[in-house]
């Protein structure tokens, strides 16, 4: 039993390995390559967890034979449309102004249910709303709408928005982020007026975030184990 667990944990930490040195690619993401050294992965040290009389070698040396495959080719594609082209293939025009290429759905065995499906997703009733619709590489689907339906943005209206950037988080579940505070150009006297503005001390937050426009969102700990209602303010 105690061979078979520490057997796990290594094979464990090997795969973890092999998939960080890989990428960080959803799996959705994946080209083909990538997807097929993955499950292969997978496999290969699925064997020595099961069957103990196996030597642990046996699992490791195809893994890292299959990762340095991986890197090779990954390097090779970079430089080499050709061998990319080859590798992961070619995005494919689907739609064009409304119109579907029938032609390229069926090489590429692209259902019309399946095309549907991902009008849908996107926010699309219509292929007449979609001006180019295009299968990439990775089998996901990039839609682009006519100009009539695009959604209405600040810089058509001639708006000028103030960009908050991505917010700070100050304080995580009751414990203050001296790093965060530094980095916003903030210090603790600061959080103790924000905090105390609302009657609450650092422990009875559950989540304080602030932004480069100074808005701070702070959701209080609820005492039934939720995280309760939120208040804003500008610095």
């Amino acid at each position: 039993m105690g061979i078979s667990f520490v057997r796990t944990i290594i094979l464990y930490l090997t795969v973890i390995a092999a998939v960080r040195i890989m990428g960080k690619r959803e799996i959705g993401e994946l080209q083909p390559s990538e997807l097929v050294v993955a499950i292969l992965i997978s496999e290969l040290a699925a064997i020595p967890m099961q069957e103990t009389g196996i030597p642990l070698v046996s699992g490791i040396v195809p893994i890292l034979t299959l990762l340095s495959c991986e890197i090779v080719l990954s390097a090779v594609t970079m430089t080499s449309s050709r061998v990319r082209r080859l590798i992961s293939g070619s995005p494919s025009v689907l739609i064009m102004n409304g119109v579907i290429d029938q032609k390229e759905m069926r090489r590429l065995r692209f259902t019309l249910d399946d095309l549907m499906e991902e009008l849908r997703i996107s926010g699309y009733m219509s292929v007449s709303e979609v001006a180019v619709a295009v299968a990439e590489t990775n089998g996901k689907l990039s839609i682009f709408p006519t100009s009539e339906n695009k959604p209405v943005t600040a810089g058509m209206m001639n708006l000028t928005i103030q960009d908050g950037g991505l917010p700070s988080t100050i304080i995580s579940d009751g414990d203050v982020c001296p790093q965060a505070l530094k980095t916003t150009g903030r210090n603790m006297a600061w959080l103790g007026g924000k905090l105390a503005e609302q009657g609450l001390a650092p422990d009875d937050v559950f989540l304080m975030t602030v932004d480069r426009a100074g808005t701070t969102v702070i959701i209080p700990k609820d005492k039934n184990g939720a995280a309760g209602a939120s208040g804003r303010a500008r610095a």
